[in-house]
């Protein structure tokens, strides 16, 4: 919500998206915004988690859990209940593996791998740095916006199918 992005959608479908799945999915909404304003509106629509990219002021009685952006070069968020390691802001540009393993070596609260994963790379990428949680979108889009079913399946599987060293 609130972004440029062709996966960007408004209020209203926002609200679509979350009464169709039923009471057992987990609602997310991803945001660049820097707007308190736009934030309380996302609130109302009663998100389980909200992603945020960029620094901005939050409630203090925040009640969805928070997922914010950590990237090579910028103040880790001291406000977090995740942190989602993706320096391209969801451009789909590759993410510093070195950055991100150092993340999940020393933080506290969970980290997501995000930026460059498809299905090509994404068992390679938790082998290497061990988050979490893996997050794709251009990765598995036969165009901005438009996912390719089969891309899904097949980086799904191959996230599974990951294993350790």
């Amino acid at each position: 919500m609130y972004s440029e992005s062709p996966r960007s959608v408004s209020v209203e479908r926002a609200e679509e998206i979350f009464a169709a799945p039923g009471p057992f999915l987990t609602r997310v909404c991803v945001s660049h915004t820097t707007s308190l304003e736009d934030i309380e509106i996302m609130l109302d629509l009663h998100p389980d988690v909200i992603q945020l990219s960029m620094p901005c002021e939050l409630p203090d009685d925040l009640p969805a859990r928070l997922i914010r952006v950590a990237a090579p070069g910028q103040p880790i968020p001291a406000r977090a209940d995740a942190l989602i390691v993706d320096g391209s802001a969801g451009r789909g540009l590759v993410y510093d593996a070195d950055f991100a393993s150092y993340l999940v070596k020393h933080s506290k609260i969970p980290v997501i791998l995000a930026g460059g994963l498809h299905p090509g790379n994404v068992a390679e990428a938790i082998r290497i740095v061990r988050p979490a949680g893996v997050d794709v979108a251009t990765g598995v889009e036969d165009s901005p916006g438009v996912k390719n079913e089969q891309k899904v399946r097949d980086f799904i599987k191959n996230a599974k199918g990951a294993t350790y060293d």
